[in-house]
């Protein structure tokens, strides 16, 4: 203790010393540089190292202020120049002392700003000099960082960050001041101490009118020196950059002190009359920020990679190589055909999904969103006109398309349109700026769709519309004509004039119905209708009047009754506006029980399919009429539901049919709609068909039959057919088979859960009327449908293992007796039971028809759980020929008809025995099975025409010669009972049930089960023929993993132009095609690649397989690229000529634009195939394992160097992104990207660990190092957001690997964006390497 003292007492001694020494220098008038030699000669001797900060402190205490004369501030500046104290602690002490005092010491000021000029941009000198943690932490401690900026960190570099921002922002708020702003900013004063709290008492010399002016002139003096100061920190190199980081990573303090900066440039006298600096070019340097993440590129090749990223104009240089520029948004066109798989029903809006997409694509193509939004409509449009062209079959889709062009896709521009304003909204308001008006019609996006809808005027080809749907189409053009005409328009109708009255040269097209759906949704207005070219038609056609009064919707809000002209009326008519369908929901929920059969005969017509612009609104009222409430009145003990049933069955009748349930998923309705379903198969399963009621078209129905309609649509919502998660092979398994009831509900309970959430959708919400609010918010659990969840065990029971456990006597039993006694009553009296004893059933009763339907009186529930055990029974009986085929077709069929809803038990239980096996062929020969003989060579031939353009090999149906077709019995007596049902509307909703279950059942069969199936449709259906053909064809994928590896090459190649067997340019065109169907001239013709994988993925089961090969595809086209698809000797021959210079321009530019798109098509295709798990598997293992393993040389024996292998560098990298942006969206905390850290982290530490060399790689090195440069980079300029999420230290590791690589400005960039936390060591790289 006591040596402790006498060390402080020493130091004590030395610094009284210094400070005696220097008062007696500044008496004496001693010559600074030998008052200086002196003191750092005292410091040496006491062993103090220098730069001292106690010398600096001691220094600046004695000038300020009882010292403020000439000769201590040339001790101070000689002290800083020979180093004796750090100048950058200098100047922070003297920023709290002198910049609070300017006004009574301009003097010290203007010195201390002249010290700023010398020393402030010596940032090399400090971090690389002695004492440089200690400095900046003595720094921290006097100007208070921690408290003022918030961040409790003492890392150097970071304090470097604030000293550099806090001295801007400095002399900002003191010039502020100066000039008499600071009143004006919004936080009425600086967080900064611009003014002496000190009294300001002027001594008599102030009052001299000379010296008075004197020091006005020089504080306005100052205060230009202190804006010049200001502009030159931006200016500097090093400064501004620091600055940037300061920006990028601070956004809240930035603000405020770019709102000073804004006020100052704005009312800034000092600043509008300076010489050297204005106000515009001041904003100008504060606007700049591109400065951080430039890069120079190296390398040609580099040169055009960064080109591509950042967007350049480069698409001549494709379009000359078979790549337009829509190709760059090959991924929506893909996405949007894959959504129509009719067979395949989503969780979630697609109206989301496609937000996240096009937000993605347009952050890595670096677009305008004017490019964006055109290349989304564009993509739509050729959705819809594809089906313009395709075939007729059971699965319509004109209805599907057009909801995604003029629902969802204009839901997903109002998503992206709306994110821009609320936040310039949020800016302004925080801004305290009134300006929210303006705003919400100002911004860039809104403008930008203007534009993109303007020009796809020039797509006239893609705009004519469907004939279907030209009527609407004309209707939009002709309101647009009235409403030029000065004439009002309400609803679709002008004073009883139906639009459909208008002149037909009212030439709509789809444009029009896409402006209308803006303009519903609040995106466009109605000067849309003034563009040049909008209306073609003649004002003056348009009829002043026609008596009469038309009904339709204008009548309904004007009071008229529900009559049935009305009625069918308002079925054919899609309502036009909210208020509209909103007056018909209070109709349906309010109305009389008459009223109420109409509104839901109404709610499922034209207004579900074609009211587009209030098509979201419409299917979520729809659902909520599904969950009626318990009304006022009701006292009963069984459920209130049981009243509604008519109400309820019209409904669910309504929305059976495919195109119907398909726009339910796309707006991400079926998790709510399976939570309506679920009590009304509870409820109507649970009882007995003692009860009816009659139909307005005379109909009866049961409660069998409301269960029916009600359990099938349920069914239909995920694969039911399908084995559970946990029995699929592989990892990752296919997208779309997670879906199970148990995940419907916990997707529903949380979009419900969103309405109290106020942070979460509530852009959603708040479009959303009052009444589409969901009636209850609660959860609802498999647990509360007790019914429901019996059968679904056994249903799942049924597909894994072979059925067991029917014990005679039990009411099962008794069930099972009665249902083969009804399904086989003529061929049943006193013959042999079809129950097998040994599975312990007794013998069937023969009491006849009559008895057994008075014992079938029972709750569908009950019946469901005896359907398995009856047909095993039938099955076993036809397999051992108690039963002919024709009788267990007839059964199954009664069975059917008696309770439709047995339906679903028959297609699990006959397609799980299918997969099992065990039963013997049936001969197919037209006398105990039907006979596919008269189509099946038809078939064989249609089958090879739609594949001959992918160079697969189609497998020869009949292998054996003459021998006959076979099918398993199983799947023998399924699609048998199929073709006995007779297509009407009736029996729709029950075949489309039955048919992808078929469909997918015989795909999986052996090859030519699938053919067969599709022979026999087609004898029965021969409009369907292209269809059930198409079907047939995609089971040759199923058999054969050569044939899908063959269909993606063949992707690949057709997608870039690169088919030397096919002319063509690729992109979108020759993916996908035109559309399909024996229409064409000479019959069917070949389907187009994509659409043959996009229908095919889903059967792909071993999805990691796809990866691998999609990634070796990927390689070998890049190859193809460099050689633009040219053998190697014309190859050479051309390289040679006196062209070479000029191909290799023009070349590189695109071929680094064809690698771009062959990566993004490559990631769409792992994303759509496996969806988020797959691309996390990709990530995290496929691509590290890809470059451990050595690879040696190409397939043709070369190896790949040189251009070749850079290329294939620069594609995985766009893959990896691609694929990652695709699953996890490009914001930084989506719902999907829960599992990005941890992905992202483990890559960057597989980059980090090679780059160390840690880990040893196998591939080519120039491909590595492309690899690594170019995932960068795109992390840099297109994901910033997710590098916050990617530990700190690792990405330091792979920053300096970058800088060892020259690559500083890259290293740099990445730190840049990593967060507060990689900012010091971004400006420690920014200052080192003097950027």
């Amino acid at each position: 203790m006591a040596a402790e003292v006498a060390v402080v007492q020493a130091e004590q001694r030395l610094w009284d010393g210094v400070l005696e020494l220097t008062k007696a220098a500044q008496e004496r008038g001693t010559d600074p540089l030998m008052w200086a030699m002196q003191i750092s000669s005292n410091l040496t001797a006491a062993g103090i190292s220098m730069p001292s900060t106690e010398v600096a402190e001691l220094l600046v205490s004695h000038i300020c202020w009882s010292n403020n004369v000439p000769m201590a501030w040339k001790f101070l500046e000689k002290a800083l120049t020979i180093r004796i104290v750090p100048p950058m602690f200098v100047i922070a002490l003297l920023s709290s002392r002198v910049v609070p005092s300017r006004r009574r010491h301009p003097a010290a000021y203007r010195l201390y700003m002249e010290l700023l000029k010398r020393y402030a941009f010596s940032l090399p000198s400090l971090i690389n000099g002695p004492n440089y943690q200690k400095i900046m932490e003595s720094i921290n401690n006097v100007l208070h960082y921690s408290q003022i900026f918030e961040i409790q960190s003492s890392e150097p570099g970071l304090l470097v960050v604030e000293f550099i921002f806090s001295i801007v922002w400095e002399l900002l708020d003191a010039s502020l001041d100066d000039e008499g702003l600071l009143e004006l900013t919004s936080e009425k004063k600086s967080r900064w101490l611009t003014r002496s709290q000190d009294m300001e008492i002027d001594n008599l010399d102030s009052f001299d009118g000379k010296r008075m002016g004197r020091q006005e002139a020089m504080h306005k003096m100052n205060t230009v020196t202190a804006l010049e100061i200001v502009g030159e920190f931006f200016r500097n190199k090093v400064t501004s950059r620091i600055l940037y980081l300061a920006r990028r990573n601070m956004p809240t303090h930035w603000e405020c002190f770019i709102r000073n900066l804004r006020l100052l440039a704005a009312n800034s006298s000092t600043l509008k009359n300076s010489k050297h600096i204005s106000p515009e070019a001041l904003l100008q340097l504060t606007a700049d920020t591109r400065q951080v993440l430039s890069r120079k590129c190296k390398t040609n090749l580099q040169q055009q990679f960064h080109a591509v990223t950042a967007g350049s104009p480069v698409s001549s240089a494709g379009q000359c190589h078979g790549v337009d520029r829509s190709a760059l948004w090959l991924t929506i066109d893909l996405y949007l055909e894959d959504t129509m798989d009719g067979t395949q029903v989503a969780a979630t809006s697609a109206a989301e999904t496609l937000t996240g997409l096009m937000k993605a694509l347009q952050a890595l193509n670096q677009t305008t969103w004017q490019d964006a939004f055109l290349g989304l409509w564009i993509a739509a449009l050729r959705l819809v006109q594809r089906e313009r062209n395709s075939s007729e079959g059971p699965v319509p889709r004109l209805d599907t398309c057009m909801c995604m062009l003029l629902s969802i896709v204009t839901l997903a521009v109002v998503n992206i349109i709306e994110e821009e304003e609320i936040s310039l909204i949020s800016e302004a308001e925080q801004s305290s700026i009134s300006q929210r008006k303006d705003v919400q019609i100002g911004g860039k996006r809104r403008r930008d769709l203007v534009s993109s809808l303007q020009q796809l005027d020039d797509f006239e080809g893609l705009l004519i519309p469907p004939p279907p749907v030209s009527s609407l189409a004309n209707q939009s053009a002709a309101k647009a004509m009235m409403f030029l005409s000065g004439l009002t328009v309400s609803g679709g109708h002008l004073d009883g004039v139906s639009l459909n009255d208008m002149p037909v040269n009212c030439s709509g097209n789809l444009r029009h119905l896409i402006v209308e759906a803006c303009i519903a949704r609040n995106v466009l207005d109605t000067s849309a209708y003034l563009w040049p070219g909008y209306v073609k038609g003649r004002c003056n056609q348009v009829p002043q009047s026609v008596s009469g009064q038309m009904l339709g919707w204008s009548s309904l809000m004007k009071g008229s009754a529900l009559t049935p002209p009305m009625v069918s009326a308002l079925v054919s008519t899609p309502a036009s506006s909210l208020a509209e369908i909103g007056k018909m929901y209070e109709i349906a929920v309010t109305g009389s029980d008459d009223e109420k059969m109409s509104a839901a005969i109404i709610f499922c017509g034209a207004s579900l399919t074609r009211g587009w612009n209030i098509q979201e609104h419409t299917v979520l009222l729809i659902t909520r009429l599904l969950s009626p409430a318990v009304p006022t009145d009701f006292s009963g003990s069984e459920s209130h539901l049981i009243g509604y049933a008519p109400f309820l069955n019209v409904l669910l009748v309504g929305i059976s049919s495919v195109d119907c349930i398909q726009i339910f998923s796309l707006h991400g309705l079926v998790p709510q709609l399976a939570g309506s379903l679920m009590p009304i198969c509870e409820v109507f399963g649970s009882c007995a068909p003692t009860m009816s009621w009659t139909l307005t078209t005379g109909e009866e129905i049961s409660s069998h039959a409301v269960f029916s309609n009600a359990f099938t649509l349920l069914l239909k919502l995920w694969r039911f057919d399908q084995p559970p998660l946990e029995n699929v092979s592989g990892d990752v398994p296919p997208v779309g088979s997670h879906i199970t009831p148990e995940y419907l509900l916990l997707v529903r309970n949380s979009q419900l859960a969103s309405y109290e959430n106020p942070l979460k959708d509530q852009n959603k919400i708040k479009r959303l009327s009052r009444l589409s609010s969901p009636s209850s918010r609660e959860p609802i659990f498999m647990d509360s449908f007790p019914n429901l969840k019996r059968w679904y065990r056994q249903h799942q029971e049924c597909i894994a293992s072979i059925l067991s456990g029917l014990v005679p006597g039990t009411p099962v039993h008794h069930i099972v007796e009665a249902l083969l006694n009804m399904m086989f009553r003529k061929i049943n009296r006193g013959g042999q039971p079809l129950t097998p004893t040994t599975s312990g059933s007794s013998t069937s009763s023969a009491s006849g028809a009559d008895d057994s339907c008075l014992r079938l009186k029972l709750p569908a529930w009950d019946i469901l759980e005896a359907v398995p055990f009856v047909l095993d029974a039938a099955l076993t009986a036809c397999a051992h020929g108690r039963l002919s085929p024709r009788e267990l077709t007839t059964g199954l069929k009664d069975l059917a008809d008696f309770l439709p809803a047995s339906l679903a038990t028959i297609v699990s239980y006959l397609s799980a025995e299918v997969t099992r096996g065990l039963w013997k062929p049936a001969f197919m020969n037209g006398t105990d099975w039907p006979s596919p003989a008269a189509s099946l060579s038809m078939v064989e031939q249609q089958i090879n025409k739609i594949l001959a353009a992918t160079g697969v090999d189609v497998p020869c149906l009949a292998p054996g010669g003459n021998s006959p077709a076979t099918l398993p019995l199983p799947l023998a007596a399924f699609v048998s009972l199929t073709i006995t049902y007779k297509l009407d509307r009736a029996t729709d909703r029950f075949l489309n049930l039955v048919g992808p279950a078929l469909t997918h059942i015989g795909t999986g069969c052996p090859w030519p089960s699938m053919p067969i199936i599709a022979a026999l449709w087609a004898q029965k259906v021969k409009r369907w023929s292209d269809f059930l053909v198409f079907a047939a064809s995609r089971a040759v994928f199923h058999h054969n993993t050569d044939a899908v590896v063959q269909l993606l090459r063949v992707c690949f190649s057709s997608a870039l132009g690169l088919n030397s067997s096919v002319v063509s340019n690729g992109g979108v065109g020759s993916l996908l095609g035109h559309g399909f169907g024996s229409h064409f001239e000479g019959g069917i013709s070949a389907v187009a690649p994509g659409i043959l994988y996009l229908r095919v993925h889903r059967a792909v089961r071993n999805v990691m397989f796809m990866t691998e090969e999609i990634v070796s595809l990927l390689l070998h086209t890049v190859k193809d690229i460099a050689n633009r698809g040219l053998p190697t000797e014309k190859l050479e021959k051309l390289k040679k000529t006196k062209y070479s210079s000029k191909y290799g321009q023009v070349s590189l530019a695109a071929a680094m634009t064809q690698v771009k798109i062959a990566a993004s098509l490559g990631a769409s295709l792992v994303w759509m195939t496996g969806g988020l798990g797959l691309v996390q598997s990709l990530i995290k293992e496929t691509l590290p394992s890809r470059f451990i393993s050595v690879h040696g040389s190409e397939p043709n024996g070369e190896d790949s160097g040189g251009m070749v292998a850079m290329l294939g560098g620069y594609a995985l990298a766009y893959f990896a992104v691609f694929s990652g942006i695709f699953a996890w969206g490009v914001d930084l905390a989506p719902p999907a990207s829960k599992r990005r850290p941890m992905v992202l982290g483990k890559h960057f530490e597989f980059l980090a660990s090679a780059i160390d060399g840690k880990i040893s790689l196998g591939c080519n090195k120039a491909t590595w190092k492309a690899y690594v440069t170019g995932f960068v980079s795109l992390m840099v300029g297109c994901t910033p957001t997710w590098m916050l999420e990617v530990d700190v230290q690792v990405l330091k590791r792979v920053s300096k690997g970058l800088k060892q690589w020259n690559e500083e400005e890259l290293a740099l960039a990445l730190l840049g964006i990593s967060g507060i936390n990689a900012m010091g060591a971004a400006a420690e790289m920014i200052v080192e390497t003097e950027f």
